[in-house]
């Protein structure tokens, strides 16, 4: 794996603030849906994946010889844990898709032959 830096990571962040531009123009609901599916898989989407991050950093800062044994650091990296725990419950999201999916695929016209997303 390539090394990561600061600037792979602002390259991600800067995709993700495209995104929301784009989402601001009105786009059909259907391409939304498309883009934002995968920031919202329950397994590997945005919430799992920064909850993952969250730990894995408290772990590494924890772990680590360098840092500071005092109860305010000890306080920091709990606090990185809880946040890791609140952004994984927002995995259930991807229901939230689904069913905005089916809202737009399934409208009651779409039944009989004309889907109102296209």
């Amino acid at each position: 794996m390539p090394a990561l830096t600061p600037d792979t990571i602002r390259t991600l962040t800067e995709t993700l603030a495209d995104l929301t531009d784009y989402l601001r123009e009105n786009p059909d609901p259907a391409q939304a849906l498309a883009l934002a599916e995968p920031l919202l898989d329950e397994y590997t989407g945005l919430p799992v994946q920064l909850a993952d991050v969250l730990r894995a950093l408290a772990r590494a800062l924890q772990e680590h010889p360098d840092t500071p044994r005092t109860p305010q650091g000890d306080l920091l990296i709990t606090e990185l844990r809880s946040a890791a725990w609140e952004l994984a419950d927002q995995h259930t999201l991807h229901y939230v898709l689904d069913d905005l999916r089916d809202l737009y695929g399934s409208s009651p016209t779409s039944e009989q032959g004309d889907c109102l997303c296209r």
